[in-house]
């Protein structure tokens, strides 16, 4: 059985200009074409920054992804962005579901599957994020709400009976995100073991295998080996500590 290769994901929000962000770009690149990894990079970038940072990629051994897609191909809807048009800038994957889309935008779970069709549909991989709140993982409700959010938000893939093999799949405590708080390598474990087992029991034990979940969540430097040294924690969706070089290739190259 082929391993799952580790991802290290870069989600930059609202954050960086284009001079900024492409300066971050060519370090990261520099430091992969230094060697010494065998792991996957990954960066979402603001749309406004796509085409620059996809420019200064070049032959860089990274992957660019959207932040966000609307599930149509085309139309009015002011303000939004299709997964045609990523693609035509170089995206190869989408982040669909994050918690700030969930809680400040109210996307709801099935908004989210069709994204996530529509995605598969072009052939862009979701990344596809899921989360509870600090009041329901008190109130030990924490594998019913990311259950019922893995069946809302893969709604056509239990419908098709199918997931494929290259979907993402990322926990994202919410009250983890940007808060310096972090899950326990132990808790995060816990839940990964979760998700995958409903993998496995939604759609059989070959994604089960294949499928990678990523862990986000005031991911750092500092704690980094722990979180990638647990059987089911496959990479990591990094938001503040992307933004800095000096941050985000440590954590690029933890254990090397």
């Amino acid at each position: 059985m082929e391993e799952r290769k580790p991802l290290i994901a870069g989600n930059w929000k609202m954050n960086l200009d284009i001079g900024d962000a492409v300066n971050l770009v060519r370090s990261i690149g520099a430091s992969l074409a230094a060697g010494g990894t065998d792991r996957e990079v990954l960066i979402a970038p603001p749309f406004t920054s796509l085409q620059a940072v996809k420019e200064a990629i070049g032959d860089s051994r990274i992957f660019l992804a959207g932040q966000n897609m609307h599930w149509e191909m085309k139309g009015a809807y002011t303000g939004e962005i299709s997964g045609r048009m990523l693609q035509q800038v170089g995206c190869t994957h989408v982040i669909l579901g994050h918690s700030e889309r969930r809680t400040l935008f109210r996307e709801t779970s099935n908004m989210v599957d069709l994204k996530v069709k529509s995605a598969v549909l072009l052939g862009l991989i979701p990344i596809v994020c899921i989360g509870e709140s600090l009041e329901e993982r008190e109130s030990d409700r924490t594998f019913a709400v990311l259950e019922d959010q893995l069946n809302a938000s893969l709604q056509n893939f239990r419908a098709d009976e199918l997931m494929p093999g290259s979907t993402i799949l990322a926990y994202e405590p919410i009250w983890a995100i940007g808060t310096g708080k972090t899950a326990t390598p132990e808790q995060a474990q816990e839940v990964h073991a979760f998700i995958r087992e409903w993998i496995e029991k939604t759609f059989g034990q070959v994604p089960a295998r294949e499928v990678r979940i990523l862990y986000g969540g005031s991911v750092k430097p500092s704690n980094i080996e722990e979180l990638m040294s647990m059987p089911d924690i496959d990479g990591v969706l990094v938001g503040g500590a992307s933004l800095k070089a000096d941050q985000f290739i440590p954590i690029i190259h933890y254990g090397t």
